[in-house]
């Protein structure tokens, strides 16, 4: 099993991280290749920015994904997750989207615990969009000045312990989800260090993207993620004009 795991984001540091934990937690034989957004920003924390990532990562999978047999947008909030789904044959997991599956059997509730309180909103959203609203007990982040994105989780790794056990106790949390690309890695750290489950997101996306591998699921024809209709492209690089243009 081939799994491409992209970072929209531009950050080789995040990159670093994102592997890390990626590599760890897939199975024998299956093979992990993370590549990093060749444009964009350090790290995503506004719905224009989350724009440009998705189109980063729409690009690299148009011109990869018959190398792959699944692949994940390794960035909190899931930026094009549903564009790039309508477009591919292979399953495409998001990080959000994986961070909330896994977290529904370990609790009743969950809370999203991050560094920028800017992405509060785009992350609620985010959750909304993948139906679990009603499972979410809270969203608590930091207002963290972030100079190096590579840094922010060993710059605030007590301060984010905090604000999870606050969310347990004052918001009834029953699972905590450490969001965002720059912090992974952190869940498997702190998780003595938190009285709930804490869901590494990185972790779960490939576990996630591994067992839709194996069931071999078929390209939707119906429903919202089927193949749009082909019409012309003006300007667009060469292989997502393809897809667009040709379907497969």
């Amino acid at each position: 099993m081939k799994l491409l795991v992209i970072n929209p984001n531009t950050s080789e540091s995040v990159t670093e991280k994102i592997a890390a934990v990626a590599r760890a937690a897939a199975a024998q034989g299956t093979d992990v290749e993370i590549v990093t957004a060749r444009y964009g920003v350090p790290y995503i924390a506004t719905r224009a920015e989350a724009l440009i990532g998705g189109r980063a990562a729409l690009e690299i999978l148009a011109e990869r994904e018959n190398e792959f047999d699944g692949a994940v947008i390794a960035a909190f909030g899931d930026p094009g997750l549903g564009a790039i789904r309508e477009l591919m044959a292979i399953p495409v997991v998001g990080l959000t989207e994986a961070s909330v599956l896994m977290a529904c059997p370990l609790g009743r509730t969950f809370s999203v615990v991050s560094f920028s309180s800017r992405l509060a909103p785009w992350y609620r959203e985010c959750i909304a969009w993948h139906g679990m609203a009603g499972r979410l007990a809270s969203i608590r982040m930091l207002d963290a000045h972030v100079g190096d994105v590579g840094l922010v989780q060993e710059e605030n790794e007590d301060l984010l312990v905090e604000l999870a056990s606050r969310a347990v106790e004052e918001d009834g949390a029953e699972v905590i989800i450490l969001a965002g690309a720059p912090l992974a890695g952190l869940g498997s750290k702190v998780r003595d260090r938190v009285p709930v489950p804490v869901v590494e997101g990185v972790a779960a996306s490939i576990k996630i993207a591994e067992g839709l591998v194996a069931l071999q699921p078929r390209k939707a024809i119906a429903g919202s993620f089927r193949q749009p209709a082909l019409k012309p492209v003006t300007g667009l690089p060469e292989p997502l004009t393809r897809l667009i243009e040709n379907g497969r």
